[in-house]
């Protein structure tokens, strides 16, 4: 006897979530935004030198072939027909960089990865319409350092009373931002320049690269990026939303490989089946969502009231707000992969919690995670992660405990930046992100923000918010954004449960540590040569003066 078929309610909207360390494709039904079915594949990162960190665009184009095809024959094992699959959404990591050649359709260099480590902090401002643009003011794919030297370069070229990079961006000059990669892709790729040189260059980020492919490719793929991804290149005029000519001449970057700007959500193009796949069931259908993941984020959240945040906890750490007109921010900052894999302080990440909960405190311990610099509200390249406030008495429970409490004082520093930037103080913080799993992290963020914390039950938000873009654009119209249609969704509340004044004592420790991570450093660029301490001149003397007085010494002893 046949099974029964299953209902479904409503159409159904598929995702794309491309993020740093895997591709993953989802369907939810739009009435209800229940998650149906999804598939994931993780992804490789390459290492080509010290300090760079790529992957290959065609690896990433593959996975997500391999996760529509996938998620479609588990909606079928579930009597679910992918027919009823309406619209498709991506939402995908952002400032990562791809250059290809639209005749052949062949990247010409790896993606280059954005160059933030964890317990770094990057601005984000988010416009009206949930768009995410940059304000002035994270996995280890995020290590690319690369670009240093071209900043540095580049920012000698900006007069100190005119910075029209930052006005007209909202971006200090940084390595983190795509325009810069694109500049080191200019300056030392050749297949790049000659490419460029032939017009046969495309640019984008990973939303371009994959709505390109998914459109057809060189069979006639659109070509395009949304508001939210094209404000992460450093080439976007977020006044008039378009590419600015002035900017594209100060970085040297020629305006006819840049993808066409559009909105988040509208219909782009309709899906063009890779011959990579079994079964063409999604042919034709369109896309019509794209979002950078954290902004979709914002969306999934359902933040479309000024003055709603949200912050995703995951390998790293970024807070937006839906500020209307004005502008807001972002963080980045994890260590605990770092206790793991560099100290073996724990054996998985979920360990950290139980190490924490033993304790209860840091014990004065303070751990200020800059392994790669401070970005925002800092943006100080010369800090280096410390660990400070150490006794006798300090075990690995406390440091464990001073990490999780260091992922919440950087999301204050934010939070208070942000209040001073825009004047909207938040009543309460949506949380999402694989760490809201951590109910300590979640009530130390409770306590230190001194607001609720709040985190839904759903936690696909990054994916939930493509879905939404995709299904609520013109020509689609099977999600409503309509207040009174978005479904209830349950949260789980974290209320402060200490007094104002202790949260104060400790957030004002925390600043004072911050202070001491800073000036350890100075850039220099991956080929300035050996970074060792014997390239200090004085420095190697005074070390082999040394050995000399102590080897004589051990001789005039007569010490063995």
């Amino acid at each position: 006897m046949a099974a029964a078929k299953k209902a479904v309610l409503g159409p159904l909207v598929g995702a794309v979530d491309q993020g740093t360390s895997s591709t993953r494709f989802l369907v939810f039904n739009s009435k209800t935004a229940e998650l149906l079915s999804h598939h994931q594949v993780e992804i490789k990162q390459e290492f080509p030198r010290e300090g760079w960190v790529e992957q290959d665009p065609k690896e990433i184009l593959q996975s997500v072939y391999e996760c529509i095809e996938k998620t479609c024959e588990k909606l079928g094992q579930l009597n679910i027909d992918v027919s009823n699959i309406k619209a498709i959404g991506v939402s995908n990591q952002r400032e990562t960089t791809v250059v290809w050649d639209k005749l052949t359709g062949e990247p010409l260099y790896n993606a280059v990865a954005a160059p933030v480590s964890p317990g770094s902090s990057v601005p984000v401002a988010v416009v009206p319409s949930g768009s995410s643009v940059p304000a002035a003011g994270t996995s280890s794919v995020w290590l690319d350092l690369r670009t240093q030297p071209t900043v540095e370069s580049l920012s000698k070229r900006i007069p100190e009373n005119n910075n029209f990079v930052k006005s007209k961006t909202g971006l200090p000059l940084s390595t983190y931002f795509s325009a810069v990669k694109l500049r080191w892709l200019l300056d030392n790729v050749k297949k790049v320049q000659k490419a460029v040189e032939e017009n046969r260059a495309l640019f984008g980020t990973i939303d371009s690269w994959l709505i390109w492919s998914l459109t057809g490719g060189i069979n006639g793929g659109v070509h395009c990026t949304d508001v939210t991804n094209a404000s992460r290149t450093m080439l976007f005029n977020i006044h008039s939303l378009e590419w600015d000519k002035e900017l594209c001449e100060f970085f040297g970057i020629p305006m006819e490989i840049l993808p066409s700007v559009r909105s988040s959500s509208e219909i782009y193009g309709l899906m063009k089946i890779s011959h990579s796949l079994k079964a063409g069931a999604l042919e034709g259908v369109p896309i019509s969502g794209c979002l950078g993941d954290q902004s979709a984020a914002l969306v999934g959240q359902m933040c479309f009231q000024d003055g709603q945040a949200k912050n995703t906890y995951g390998t790293g750490c970024f807070l937006l707000c839906n500020t209307g007109h004005k502008g807001s921010v972002a963080i980045a900052g994890a260590v605990i992969r770092w206790l793991r894999d560099n100290l073996g302080i724990i054996q998985s990440s979920e360990e950290i919690e139980k190490l924490a909960k033993e304790v209860g405190t840091s014990y004065g311990c303070y751990f200020v995670p800059a392994f790669s610099g401070l970005y925002a509200p800092y943006w100080e390249p010369s800090a280096r992660g410390i660990i400070c406030g150490l006794t006798q008495f300090t075990n690995k429970c406390h440091i464990a405990f001073a990490a999780l409490e260091a992922v919440c004082f950087q999301t204050r520093e934010i939070l208070d930046a942000m209040n001073r930037d825009c004047g909207i103080p938040l009543s309460h913080l949506q949380v999402d992100g694989g760490m809201t799993s951590n109910k300590i992290l979640m009530q130390l963020q409770a306590d230190i923000l001194y607001i609720p914390v709040v985190k839904p039950s759903m936690p696909e938000t990054t994916a939930l918010g493509a879905a939404m873009a995709a299904g609520a654009a013109e020509g689609v119209g099977v999600w409503s954004l309509e207040p009174e249609d978005l479904s209830a969704v349950t949260m789980e509340r974290f209320e402060p449960q200490i007094n104002a004044e202790e949260s104060e004592i400790r957030y004002s420790t925390w600043k004072k540590a911050v202070m001491k991570s800073i000036g350890w450093v100075t850039t220099q660029s991956p080929d300035s040569g050996d970074p060792s301490i014997f390239c200090s001149l004085p420095l190697g003397f005074f070390i082999v003066s040394s050995m000399v007085m102590l080897i004589g010494a051990r001789y005039i002893s007569g010490i063995p």
